[in-house]
């Protein structure tokens, strides 16, 4: 059977797609404004704005009060700048303090630093601890070094028992050091100075002249023409030697040591300046030169108590 064609094709017009209808609008003149209207009404926004002022603090429009802000400003600038100064200050005095054992080697320094820590940790067994390392001859000037390191940085931080503590570990340990070191006459002074209680001067005087009559030989004429032991009637009696022991100390040697120790402190006190400040460093300075002062009378006390000793 055979097909029969349409007599008219569709276009292609109706095969396509509809066209939206779109509305016609007129360009306004609004679409085309220039930049100077659109500046004069952000003008116009500005303007209005300024109406709310009683909003707002009425500082802010006070020449006076912004002359007081600007002036604090600077002052906080100035405490900041300050403040930087005292910091950069600090850092360079640590550095300052911890480049001072560059010179040492660095095994004696831990050592030292072990040995310090110990004396620390010892509490009321650092008299021991101090009297067992020096008879090792650890006790050198490195560990007062170490010792002196750790005193600045806790007078940076302003610890005060730190401070005293180490004050008192120092001066120990140097005092065990020239024990060590010293002749016997330092020694045998040290020894008498150490008898005074802070107290009783002639109790202490006492004191030092039995040490004294039971230190030193002899010096009478008789006891050189008769020694000790000899019975001048009888012409009998057991003659002993005298001691062959090096640490025996002469009345003569005695004061001469110190005597000549006096002169050396004396010319030293006459070239000191005392700081007249009352910061912590100036009175503890001159607290200092008080006792020392002290002790100076006291070795005078010691050398006329030897000038006029008798047995």
């Amino acid at each position: 059977m055979a097909l029969s064609l349409p007599t008219r094709l569709p276009s292609l017009c109706s095969l396509s797609r509809p066209r939206p209808k779109w509305p016609r609008v007129s360009p306004s003149f609004s679409a085309f404004q220039s930049p100077c209207i659109a500046l004069q009404k952000n003008e116009e926004e500005f303007v209005v704005g300024e109406d709310d002022q009683a909003a707002l603090p009425k500082e802010l429009y006070d020449e006076e009060w912004q002359a007081q802000q600007r002036k604090k400003t600077a002052e906080w600038h100035a405490y900041r700048q300050k403040e930087e100064e005292e910091e950069q200050r600090k850092g360079d005095e640590y550095r300052e303090i911890g480049s001072r054992l560059k010179g040492y080697p660095k095994e004696e320094v831990q050592q030292a630093r072990k040995l310090v820590s110990s004396f620390i940790r010892a509490a009321e067994e650092v008299e021991e601890k101090i009297e067992e390392a020096a008879e090792k001859g650890e006790l050198t000037e490195l560990v007062l070094m170490v010792i002196w390191n750790r005193l600045d940085l806790a007078r940076r931080d302003d610890e005060k028992d730190v401070i005293r503590s180490l004050d008192l570990l120092y001066r120990r340990i140097e005092t065990e050091i020239l024990k060590r070191e010293s002749t016997p006459v330092m020694r045998l002074l040290n020894d008498l100075l150490n008898l005074h209680d802070g107290f009783d001067d002639d109790g202490w005087l006492k004191k030092c002249r039995k040490c004294m009559v039971d230190t030193f030989p002899r010096e009478d004429p008789f006891s050189m023409l008769v020694p000790a032991g000899f019975d001048v009637d009888t012409h009998q009696g057991r003659i002993g030697l005298p001691p062959e022991d090096d640490d025996v100390i002469l009345r003569a040697d005695f004061i001469r040591e110190v005597d000549e120790l006096l002169r050396e402190v004396r010319a030293e006190q006459n070239n000191e300046l005392l700081p007249q400040g009352l910061d912590a460093e100036s009175v503890a300075i001159r607290l200092k030169q008080q006792e020392k002062k002290r002790t100076i009378h006291q070795v005078e006390a010691l050398l006329e108590l030897a000038v006029t000793l008798t047995w």
